[in-house]
């Protein structure tokens, strides 16, 4: 069921008993390393997070990528790939490949330059080592789907949450809840500006969520999504939005991983919240790799 109302989510909910039934974490992670490190001047065009003023520096985002790897490989199984200078963004493999049990997914990137990720056999071989078949996306001219970028998905219940922008129109919307055999998806458009979802939201194993209920034209938008998760959403202010506190990701059940730019601007309030939900935060540098527009969460490419 694709909903695209607040009121239409609401009465989904209501309506059926969304049980867990999938995984809530992923079982291994793969990663794009930043070689060729800059700014991906097509994507300016539309992600007002990338630090269009600031110089970049290769060295320095390899060693921060170098040790999110070391660090998220205390967690969970990972594979790195090495990046390509003419796919400058591939340091966020989220937004092409995508898994979900038994499936593969890539996905229509809106740009270019983003559309090549999609062509790496390297990446395509060890998908295709998993054993799943592939719903591919990426020749499609009738939809942009940028995966886990705007669709933010509560994994063990199959409940996707999917902002519209230039990164995700609802074609789009439509094909990845097939694709990832969702039970549920909510539509709704972020605001102006916003690019992707997961900068602005993110589920936490199912069992909370992170949101800046700013970032969405309707505002009773995020008054439903915490109809998924009474009691348990975390409000971001302003200032915790803009150092990339909702593009967090859930590593095993009790564990949030966010930069540490993104833990440092959190309010005492906020971290008492997650703490009272049973999360523990894990954090690694990504000041370097934040100036391209997306972080922590963008970077991990989730395998389940």
């Amino acid at each position: 069921m694709l909903v695209d109302s607040p009121g239409a989510f609401r009465a989904a909910l209501a309506a059926r008993d969304f049980r867990p039934d999938s995984p809530a974490t992923a079982r291994a992670a793969f990663l794009v390393a930043p070689h060729g490190f800059r700014l991906a001047e097509e994507s300016t065009l539309d992600n007002r997070y990338m630090r269009t003023d600031a110089d970049f520096s290769e060295a320095r985002a390899l060693a921060e990528h170098a040790g999110l790897a070391a660090a998220l490989a205390g967690t969970l199984p990972v594979t790195v790939f090495a990046g390509d200078p003419s796919t400058p963004d591939a340091v966020f493999p989220n937004n092409v490949f995508a898994t979900a049990p038994g499936r593969v997914i890539i996905g229509r990137m809106r740009h270019r330059v983003r559309q090549r990720e999609a062509e790496r056999a390297d990446i395509r071989r060890y998908l295709a080592a998993t054993g799943s078949p592939c719903v591919d996306l990426s020749g499609r001219t009738d939809l942009v789907a940028e995966m886990t970028g705007p669709l933010v998905i509560d994994r063990p219940r199959r409940i996707g949450l999917c902002g519209l922008s230039e990164r995700c129109d609802r074609a789009g919307a439509a094909a990845m809840h097939e694709a990832f055999g969702l039970a549920l998806t909510f539509v709704f458009d972020l605001a102006p500006g916003e690019y992707h979802a997961n900068v602005v939201l993110t589920s936490l194993a199912g069992r909370a969520a992170i949101l800046h209920p700013g970032s969405f034209v309707d505002p009773d938008v995020p008054a439903a999504i915490e109809a998924l998760y009474p009691g348990r959403v975390l409000r971001l202010s302003d200032e915790e939005k803009a150092a990339f506190a909702a593009n967090a990701l859930a590593l095993g059940e009790d564990e949030v991983w966010m930069s540490t730019g993104a833990v440092a601007s959190l309010r005492p309030e906020s971290r008492e919240s997650l703490a009272s939900w049973g999360f523990r935060l894990r954090s690694v540098p990504l000041d370097e790799i934040e100036k391209a527009g997306g972080s922590l969460r963008c970077c991990v490419a989730e395998v389940f």
